[in-house]
């Protein structure tokens, strides 16, 4: 199950590369998309986070983390539907679309924070939203350029070229890589379900 990552990383740098701006593309647009909301939007994001930290700080029931299976499917439906973008072809664009919007929602989220909070927005960013991202991005930047991979072998094989070769070995590479990714994906779940909950709960009583 290794030698597809290792296969993965070493002969599809460039897609690594182009994948990996395209999602710190997206980041930079959810952060900039903050200062484009309007004053009453502000004021609503500003309440809904205050109610939040409060809910989170006193154990409420606005505050009630998501069960392992619920995180986790959550990761396993975003990195299934770029293994069938990856399968029919023209689902390509689809691919660096997901890519970009992940990017997005992460960087208008830590955009939030920071706007509405400063520093201290900032330091609960790096406590809720990046140790778990720090692994789920990776894992799902690697699906990406195996999906944009195979899907651009099939087109140069199978339109290009005109060859009729069997696209099992490719296939099984390609899901392999996945499977191993949804792996990874499992294993970061159970640290999201258990650990980063405690973890924002020592962090919330500064933004109260």
């Amino acid at each position: 199950m290794l030698q597809p990552i290792r296969h993965s990383l070493r002969d599809q740098t460039p897609l690594y590369v182009f994948v990996s701006v395209l999602f710190l593309m997206g980041v930079v647009f959810g952060a900039l998309m903050v200062n484009a909301l309007t004053f009453e939007q502000q004021q609503d994001l500003s309440r809904y986070l205050g109610d939040f930290f409060v809910s989170v700080n006193d154990g409420g029931a606005a505050f009630q983390t998501l069960s392992f299976w619920a995180v986790a499917s959550l990761h396993l439906k975003w990195l299934g539907l770029i293994w069938l973008l990856g399968l029919s072809v023209i689902g390509l664009p689809g691919i660096l679309i997901l890519d970009f919007l992940k990017g997005v929602l992460i960087g208008f989220s830590v955009g939030c924070l920071v706007g509405q909070f400063t520093w201290k927005g900032l330091l609960f960013a790096i406590v809720s939203v990046a140790p778990h991202n720090l692994i789920v991005i990776p894992a799902l930047l690697i699906a990406s350029v195996a999906a944009v991979g195979f899907s651009l072998g099939i087109i140069r094989n199978r339109v290009l070229l005109h060859r009729n070769g069997s696209a099992a070995r490719p296939f099984f590479s390609y899901t392999s890589l996945t499977l191993a990714m949804a792996a990874v994906l499992l294993i970061i779940s159970t640290f999201e379900t258990w650990v980063s909950p405690e973890i924002m709960s020592w962090v919330t009583p500064l933004l109260i």
